[in-house]
């Protein structure tokens, strides 16, 4: 699918109930199938709220069996939808994780590999952390999922890249302590954020998208500006701020085309050079 209709869902979970939020899902999925979008993301732990802390393992589920996903599998029918949950593995480990759900199932998730544990993040504390930045063969072509933190970490969005994804899409929780303003032209929290999505876009001549939350939790509050980026730089659709918002855009990969034509430094990346560079260092590093 060269293109297709996106709807990013910026919306505010309660914290800890995982059937109350899936209603919300059912909510805004439905207005997206009623714009005829094929692909609808929310935000990061959208099912869970933010700061579960230790109520963490009760609300760890396994997405491709939970009967609590039956309605967002049926509803996948007719859009793709990408969430944030809690994950369970065999182990009974837990993960910060995106839920792929397409075609009434879940097909594949990606685990938060970088659980932020500094300032007022305290991740580490409550979840594992992932270790695979796959990419995904899908209906839209080749997608990377990252969750917050994972995109302040460069190497990240240039695997994904490298691995062959034309859109990153990347679910968060970004916090601010800011009082609510809902009349703010801009914010500063939004101009570092954009700013780092749309050097990405440039740099490696692809999509990123953000899909942020809103609301209150625990003392902070989550500021919106969910935004969708062409591979030129430019952002083509910006959510609220502070509000729960839904915005659509259409994603055409051509874009993506002819962006690496006109400009070929992602084109020019030497990955031997790089894995070599990198190799040296681990050696050094390992004689400290």
């Amino acid at each position: 699918m060269t293109k297709f209709k996106i709807a990013l869902a910026q919306i505010n979970p309660a914290l800890g109930n995982l059937e109350k939020n899936i209603k919300k899902h059912i909510l805004f999925i439905d207005k997206a199938i009623k714009k005829k979008a094929d692909l609808i993301v929310f935000p990061e732990l959208s099912l869970s709220g933010y700061s579960v802390k230790d109520i963490n393992f009760e609300l760890a589920i396994n997405p491709y069996t939970n009967e609590l996903l039956k309605l967002l599998r049926e509803k996948s029918k007719k859009i793709t939808i990408i969430c944030g949950g809690i994950e369970e593995d065999e182990n009974y480990g837990v993960f910060n994780a995106a839920f792929y759900i397409e075609g009434g199932a879940v097909k594949f998730t990606h685990r938060k590999i970088y659980p932020p544990d500094y300032g007022m993040f305290e991740e580490i504390r409550y979840f594992s952390r992932g270790r695979s930045a796959e990419v995904h063969e899908t209906k839209f072509g080749k997608i990377g999922i990252l969750i917050c933190e994972d995109i302040w970490h460069i190497s990240l969005p240039l695997l994904q890249a490298l691995k062959g994804a034309k859109l990153i899409i990347a679910i968060a929780c970004s916090p601010t302590r800011l009082a609510i303003n809902s009349k703010l032209k801009t914010l500063k929290n939004y101009e570092i954020n954009s700013e780092h999505h749309k050097a990405y876009s440039r740099l490696l001549s692809l999509y990123m998208v953000f899909c942020n939350r809103v609301g209150f939790e625990d003392g902070v509050n989550f500021w919106g500006g969910s935004e969708i980026i062409d591979p030129f730089g430019n952002v083509n659709k910006v959510a609220k701020f502070f509000l729960e918002d839904i915005i659509f855009s259409e994603i055409n990969l051509n874009s993506v085309r002819r962006a690496r034509h006109l400009a070929r430094h992602f084109l020019d990346e030497d990955t031997n050079f790089l894995k070599n560079e990198v190799r040296i260092l681990n050696d050094e590093l390992n004689k400290i």
